[in-house]
């Protein structure tokens, strides 16, 4: 099922796949569904690295971008016909009613929305630290990783010699001095440039028992849990965090006579390590910007694009531990290699291995590193407290994801926008050859743009840098080159509410993903939209949708074997019996039923389940069906008010034709209401209570009698099957942008003679009430009757077992209320014996008090009592369930039958009015 709600394969659709059947008919507009898929980046890029079977170092840019467009393109018509096949409805056959990211008119869209927000000034580039990813050779936004908490790390104990003349207070005790530094980076020591303390902890000098060797300085609150590092030491003395500031060390790897400052920094804890933390600006957000904060803006970096060591460590190392680091994988050899170097070195006290939560790059699912490259940022700084504004508006549904936007809103201050990759849409950046300046302005992107228009996008790949350069800059084109970094993609489908006609509030009505788009498409809209100047947000209504995982709630993984497929699902896998062919409305019905909101299970238990549910739904309309007759034709039925139809019915209706009509009525108004609200799993239990319970265990169940044995124009039976269209109708409509294909087969059935559609023909609109409010007050008290209802059948149910009776017709039953003259809610049941008689199912009711009963002993007897309260009265009704004192009509099969005869009187009444044919 993949790990969304939203049907997934390779691309990911940006719109409301998952949600779109119900938006379209639920709210009664011309709100239109436009599917659209994001067709660029890494999945696309190894997709169609895999289906040729070769690295993408063998393959020239020009010829990979090729390849993974014409896998997009193939992928979006396998999934178009997998989106039919699920009941998914939009216009699938027109270019024009979807959208792809990779469209030339998209493309040109997202490419003015990044211009606007140049202008602004919110795009810059910079030399930072990012997390790179080794394994996808690209800068990657914090919205691309996922944090394992069972990542391993080699981390290291290892110490740094103080200069001692730096610091009065530590050169006193005229001995070597060393700081204690902890790392599960060790491949990140070549570029240290600093030791953070913090100010306001309390540091010891201690010396070691068990070892001779130089006095070292760790935080006092970590002296116990150091005990296994160093064993035993003895405190020499105690300092404050700001004494340590401005000392000097000596760095450990280092070519130079030079030596480096311990500075402070707030990130320093007490919770974990030294006390003293290594920094490398280079590889981490907080060292950098304790640097920065200092004013300190060099950094050293020696690891390349592949994430393995450089030549530059060179400079560092020297030439000979160089051999063992350049062209080693940082995270891999390369790190190993440095530990083999502090053993050299006699800087390592110990390597300890840790388990802990570490981020990985969430495409290729491998571990990333922080490094500092050149890389285009958007400053959030500047657009955070607007977006949130803007969020005031939007409708969360659950309200509880709003804070879990604005949060991840509020916590970012950039967002690295920039790619290393070879399928995208291009930053269009001019970089001049010998500085690596980057140009980027009104001016030049006004140029570019105009050149991308008139010969698409691959033009900035194939065609000469003399294209793109403005009047001014083409004097010396040998000086430039194009930039080569793409957009990251959450820009690509950031861009897609620019699809939209502007409108005076938002642009979209609803946009439904994931509980993992907070961090990316939700977020990306937002912030785009916010950066060019819109006035509002990007969607009125925003609606978050948890992960499907397996029956025993784990996480969905190939490496499992977990995985359900919707597409196995409606056809069916290789084994049948093992993986069944559902078809599409049990996939929908089994979407539509659960708690969207919070994560949901599915295997092969559910689904039969849910499949149970569909055939009970379509079995009810079945009978419906086969009941009701023809209906008119459906341009008759347009023209049709179904409340005057009914009411012309009214006085023949007995009191649970009137019941179900207000459930019938009630179940409109609720769907309405739940639709609108996005409530679809109450809009699948009220529809499947109303069709299992009201109308099949009880509407239909006793209304068979009055089917099968009244004549067709019997007044009563009239009544009833109007109720049923009714029903029916009601039944259809609430269940079909759920359940398309049953509802638009029974639609068939209605109207044999129609080329129309259930949704054309019974749109959806404010519910009307009328029928319901003509029948309120006839089934005020006809939930008590249920209870009486209730009381007989466990009666009923008592004899068959005891093999008293096969059928409730074998029996009478005797309601007894109790005597007295100041009795007048239960006295009320004397006028509904007929009614009861059908309620109960028997052949026949007698509504009396204790003391009318006679004398005579019944062959056997099951009694009980139910309270009932009618009519403000609270009584105790007592039941008697007893054998027929009369015979069987082998017509209607009532014990109805005074004497023996042919049929009863009301089939000889039937059989009559049809002279006498049976």
């Amino acid at each position: 099922m993949g790990h969304h709600l939203p049907v997934q394969r390779h691309l990911r659709e940006t719109s409301q796949v998952r949600r779109a059947y119900f938006l379209e008919f639920v709210l009664n507009s011309t709100r239109s569904y436009t599917p659209g898929w994001d067709c660029h980046g890494l999945p696309i890029e190894n997709k169609a690295l895999k289906d040729l079977g070769v690295d993408s170092t063998a393959l020239l840019p020009t010829a990979l971008r090729l390849a993974a467009r014409e896998t997009a393109l193939r992928e979006i018509v396998v999934q178009k016909h997998e989106f039919q096949q699920f009941g998914i409805m939009a216009d699938w056959h027109d270019d024009a009613s979807t959208y792809r990211t990779l469209d030339h008119d998209y493309e040109m869209r997202q490419l003015e929305i990044f211009q606007s927000m140049v202008e602004k000034g919110l795009i810059y580039r910079k030399y930072r630290p990012v997390h790179y990813s080794p394994s996808s050779h690209s800068a990657l936004a914090e919205a691309e990783l996922v944090y394992k908490e069972d990542h391993v790390s080699h981390s290291v104990y290892v110490t740094f010699d103080v200069d001692l003349k730096s610091n009065p207070d530590l050169q006193q005790f005229g001995v070597p001095m060393q700081l204690l530094v902890w790392t599960t980076t060790p491949w990140t020591l070549t570029a240290n440039m600093g030791i953070a303390v913090n100010d306001d902890l309390t540091y010891l000098i201690v010396k070691r028992l068990e070892r001779d060797g130089p006095l070292l300085v760790i935080a006092k609150s970590r002296l116990e849990a150091l005990v296994d590092i160093l064993g035993p030491v003895n405190v020499v003395s105690e300092l404050d965090g700001r004494k340590l500031v401005g000392t000097c060390y000596v760095p450990m790897f280092t070519q130079k006579d030079e030596t480096f400052q311990v500075i402070h920094a707030p990130h320093v804890t007490s919770e974990s390590g030294t006390g003293l933390v290594h920094c490398a600006p280079a590889h981490g957000a907080e060292d950098y910007n304790a640097f920065r904060s200092l004013s300190l803006d060099s950094m050293l970096c020696h690891v390349n694009h592949l994430g393995q060591f450089s030549d530059d460590v060179r400079a560092v190392v020297g030439e000979t531990a160089a051999a063992s680091l350049i062209g080693q994988p940082v995270l891999e050899g390369g790190s190993r290699a440095v530990v083999e170097l502090l053993k050299v070195k006699g800087a390592l006290v110990k390597i300890k291995r840790i388990k802990h939560k570490y981020p990985y790059d969430w495409r290729t699912n491998e571990p990333i590193i922080v490094t500092a490259t050149s890389q285009w940022f958007a400053n959030l700084n500047e657009l955070k407290d607007t977006a949130i504004e803007r969020l005031s508006t939007v409708r969360f549904v659950p309200e509880i994801s709003r804070n879990r936007l604005e949060s991840f809103v509020r916590s970012r201050s950039e967002w690295c926008i920039s790619r290393q990759r070879v399928w995208g849409v291009p930053i269009p950046a001019l970089h001049h050859v010998s500085t690596d300046h980057a140009v980027l302005n009104t001016e030049t992107l006004t140029h570019i743009i105009s050149v991308l228009r008139k010969k698409g996008l691959e033009h900035w790949w194939d065609g000469p840098v003399e294209d793109f350069l403005p009047p001014h800059l083409l004097p010396e084109k040998e000086s430039w080159r194009k930039g080569t970094d793409t957009m990251d993609v959450w820009f690509d489908s950031g861009s897609s509410w620019s699809l939209l006609p502007p409108r005076s509030k938002y642009r979209a009505d609803v946009c439904v993903e994931g509980s993992d788009q907070h961090r990316g498409w939700f977020q990306s809209q937002l912030l785009t939209c916010v950066g060019v100047g819109e006035p509002s947000a990007p969607y009125g209504c925003l609606l978050t949708h948890g992960m499907v995982l397996d029956e025993a709630g784990k996480k969905m993984s190939k490496s499992l074997g977990n995985v359900i497929s919707p597409v196995t699902v409606v056809l069916g896998g290789e084994n049948n019996k093992k993986d069944p062919a559902y078809g599409a409305d049990v996939l929908r019905l089994w979407v539509a039923s659960v708690e969207y909101t919070r994560d949901v299970s599915v295997g092969p238990k559910v689904l039969a389940q849910t499949a149970e549910s569909l055939r009970k739904l379509r079995n009810s309309a079945r009978f419906l069906l086969g009941t009701v007759g023809e209906f008119p034709s459906i341009e008759v039925d347009r023209t049709t008010d179904m409340g005057e139809e009914l009411k012309t019915h009214l006085e023949n209706m007995d009191m649970a034709d009137k019941y179900v009509l207000h459930q019938t009525a009630t179940l409109e108004k609720m769907a309405y209401e739940d639709y609108q609200s996005f409530n679809f799993p109450r809009v699948v239990n009220s529809l499947v209570n109303f069709a299992n319970i009201t109308l099949s265990s009880l509407y239909l169940d006793i209304n068979k009698d009055s089917l099968y044995a009244n004549a067709s124009d019997h007044p009563g039976r009239q009544a009833t099957v109007a109720v049923m269209r009714y029903a029916l109708k009601t039944m259809i409509k609430v269940a079909a942008p759920i359940l398309p294909h049953l509802t638009q087969e029974i639609y068939q059935s209605m109207y044999p003679a129609s080329d129309s559609s259930v949704f054309l023909d019974f749109p959806w609109s404010s519910p009307d009430m009328r029928v319901a409010e003509m029948v309120a007050d006839a089934t005020v008290h006809f939930d008590e009757l249920l209870r009486i209802r209730s009381g007989v059948l466990a009666l009923l149910e008592k004899a068959r077992r005891n093999k008293e009776i096969k059928s409730s017709l074998e029996a009478e039953v005797d309601v007894i209320i109790p005597s007295g003259d100041d009795v007048q809610g239960p006295a009320s049941l004397t006028t509904q014996q007929e009614f009861l008689q059908k309620l109960f199912i028997v052949s026949n009711v007698l509504v009396t008090d204790e003391g009318s009963f006679g004398t005579e002993s019944p062959a056997w007897l099951y009694s009980g009592s139910v309270d009932i309260d009618i009519k403000d009265c609270d009584e105790s009704v007592g039941l008697r369930v007893r054998p027929s004192s009369r015979l069987k009509c082998p017509r209607c099969w009532t014990y109805t039958c005074e004497e023996a005869r042919d049929v009863c009187e009301r089939c000889e009444e039937t059989l009559d009015r049809r002279h006498g044919g049976v």
